[in-house]
């Protein structure tokens, strides 16, 4: 298999046909080695009891497969691949390089990675490499050999998972090989030193480079440094991770068939990693997800991400790789999940493009930094709430086992990327309370309240499946990626664009001529100053809504204006507006609007592009619709602490059950069927 196979395909090796029909995959990390070999047995069995389909071992056996740098021991991985295999769980196989071993840090202490400050880490923790580091892949890519030479043709073996959540801790490091790699790697990209003193702006503070060696990461400076090069870094550095990757792939790809993976961390407190980018190397797109409980909204974050996912599938199925049954161990408070709330946030993921669920970890860990993250095997064991509610999960992935394949329905793109991220939180601009992440989770958060499903996409996709398009603060943008926009404006659709959006191009250079550049055009104004707000203050529209953070002095060309200040900087000025662009429209938001009222906006932009909004929506129900080749099946998860009622008559039920209005009591999933014709 290569990686211009169909995620989808792939994935059915997980969710393939059996003797009881097509299901989901429902497993766990497992970690054997951290028990005495007389736990295993028992562990084995309460898999199957759990319904256990697969399960990730080797993620982190470096030490115990190679224990010495020429000795390898494999009996005990040996001894639980054969134990699983015999009870029919699938096995997801670790490359086991998710750390280097003791001896490997020892003996070449040069792989450690250096901070910005110089600091060098110590070993300890994990992922303690250099990503850069020659001495680290070779060995990676020794072990990986090792292992796919063992077990690649294994029956039990159905998929490979190469190190494990790549990019977590180490995704930047600032050592002298780092540095090297950098050099070589902008060497590749501008060819000459002309090309990129010119990308980089080098004619500013004095800093023009004459020799490539004089070149460096954005290592700790007096003052601000250069953005373009802290933005190049930040490129440079989610590619080199990617390359550890790579490096085990190609090993695995030469010596099996079997798919391969990684699991992506697609959430709010991780953005190191371009993963538009790696995409297209996952035969299988994986992710990693645990509620963020520093976030005001957890579960519409869990939402975005699962779309986002989504997303980097193409559109398809995808597997989550890693999620908590309750609290984990990493948060300043690590909240435990309320009754009810495994099942929802399950379902959430489900509902939004998840043919797998897996769970980290298998049993509960006695010792080491984890040992109070949660598990589907508690430390209290089988006479807990816990596995009760582990137990009842199972039976409800395997009660929906026919939503294998099945695809979900979304009307509205809004387009993400981690590049912009990384450039739109670069420091000297007009206001550090301007964050990408959040204002990309406040424009999906209003669309999810009001039960508009939206396909995550990067800039520059193709719009035209797309009825809207909603694209939040798009600082930096390329000519083709706003091209794809005004053309899709222009052939008929809607976008929705929000402030500081069309500022720069892909080397962080302004574009001239008046904000918002690049989308000027299709917006049918400019904008000549800024005004940010001073914290804490806001400002009051017209229509009654109020804005945050943002203002600007918007001077309307061919626009409309849709709602104007009353106060703060610029009263009486555009604050919303609506052009006519081509046979379609384009919405301008100029400040950080509250949440009723940019829902209220994005509704009736929505409602003129014709967007499908379901007509039963009930507040704090998440509504989704996944559909397959004969039937549509409705996700109803009632996140409130109040009854809801789904008003339709003659609601099948995916049990089977007919019902004249669905009733959802606090906390509770349902999933509603409907048959088609074709």
């Amino acid at each position: 298999m290569s990686p211009s196979s169909t995620v989808g395909s792939a994935l059915s090796v997980l969710t393939a046909s059996g003797e009881t029909g097509s299901r989901l995959a429902f497993g766990c990390d497992y970690n054997p080695e951290q028990w005495d070999p007389s736990v295993w047995a028992e562990d084995i069995r309460l898999m199957r009891e759990a319904g256990v389909t697969i399960v990730a071992i080797n993620v982190f056996g470096w030490a115990q497969l190679q224990p010495r740098p020429d000795v390898f021991d494999f009996s005990g991985l040996d001894a639980i691949v054969e134990l699983l295999h015999e009870a029919g769980i699938g096995i997801n196989l670790g490359t086991g390089t998710a750390s280097p071993p003791p001896w490997l840090t020892t003996r070449h202490p040069e792989i450690l990675p250096v901070d910005a400050d110089g600091v060098r880490a110590w070993p300890g923790g994990r992922q303690a490499y250099c990503p850069s580091s020659p001495v680290f892949r070779a060995a990676a890519e020794r072990l990986a050999t090792e292992v796919a030479t063992r077990y690649g043709s294994h029956p039990a073996v159905q998929l490979w998972h190469v190190s494990n959540e790549l990019g977590c801790h180490n995704a930047h490091c600032y050592c002298d090989v780092s540095a090297a790699a950098f050099r070589d790697w902008l060497r590749a990209r501008y060819g000459t030193l002309d090309a990129l003193n010119a990308a980089w702006g080098t004619t500013f503070w004095s800093q023009r480079y004459g020799a490539w060696e004089e070149v460096l990461p954005p290592r700790h400076t007096l003052s601000a440094g250069n953005p373009a090069q802290a933005l190049d870094f930040a490129r440079f550095s989610s590619d080199e991770v990617l390359e550890c990757y790579r490096v085990e792939e190609r090993v695995l790809r030469r010596l099996t068939t079997v798919p391969v993976t990684t699991n992506f961390m697609v959430t709010a407190h991780i953005r190191n990693q371009d993963y538009w980018q790696w995409a297209p190397h996952m035969d299988v797109i994986a992710n990693d997800h645990y509620l963020d409980h520093r976030l005001p909204d957890p579960h519409q974050e869990l939402s975005f991400a699962a779309d986002a996912t989504r997303g980097l599938a193409g559109g398809g199925p995808w597997l989550l790789m890693e999620q908590a049954t309750g609290a984990v161990n990493w948060q300043p408070r690590n909240i435990a999940k309320v009754p009810g709330e495994l099942m929802r946030n399950t379902f959430a993921h489900v509902a939004r493009g998840a043919d797998g669920v897996c769970f980290f970890q298998w049993r509960a860990s006695a010792q080491g930094t984890e040992k109070f993250h949660s598990a589907l095997l508690p430390h209290a064991g089988t006479d807990s709430r816990k596995w009760q509610e582990v137990l009842e999960l199972s039976r409800a992935l395997g009660a929906v086992r026919e939503l294998a394949g099945t695809r979900v329905v979304a009307d509205v793109a809004l387009i993400f990327s981690w590049e912009v991220w990384w450039a739109t939180d670069l420091d000297s601009h007009p206001s550090e309370e301007l964050r990408y992440l959040e204002q990309v989770h406040a424009m999906y958060r209003a669309l999810w309240e009001a039960g508009i499903t939206v396909d995550v996409v990067k800039p520059g996709a193709d719009l035209s499946g797309y009825r809207m398009a909603v694209v939040p603060s798009l600082y930096l943008v390329r000519d083709a990626e706003a091209t794809a926009v005004s053309e899709f404006v222009a052939a008929g659709g809607t976008a929705v664009i929000t402030f500081f959006s069309g500022i720069v191009d892909q080397d962080d250079r302004v574009r001239l001529g008046g904000y918002p550049g690049a989308f000027a055009d299709i917006l049918g104004l400019h904008v000549d100053e800024f005004f940010p707000l001073a914290a804490g203050a806001g400002v009051t529209l017209d229509d009654g809504a109020t804005g945050t953070i943002w203002s600007e002095n918007i001077v309307p060309g061919t626009a409309e204006v849709v709602a104007a200040y009353e106060d703060g900087p610029l009263p009486g000025s555009p604050a919303v507006t609506r052009n006519g662009f081509g046979r379609g429209s384009a919405w301008y938001v100029g400040t950080a609007l509250d949440r009723p009222h940019l829902s209220a906006l994005l509704v009736r932009a929505a409602q003129e592009a014709g967007v499908a909004i379901p007509a039963d929506h009930a507040h704090g129900v998440e509504s989704v619709l996944r559909r397959g080749p004969d039937a549509d099946y409705r996700f109803y998860i009632n996140h409130t602490d109040a009854a809801r009622t789904i008003g339709a008559a003659g609601l099948e039920l995916l049990t089977g059950a007919v019902v004249d209005g669905l009733e959802l009591p606090p906390g509770a999933v349902r999933v509603v069927k409907t048959a088609r014709e074709n």
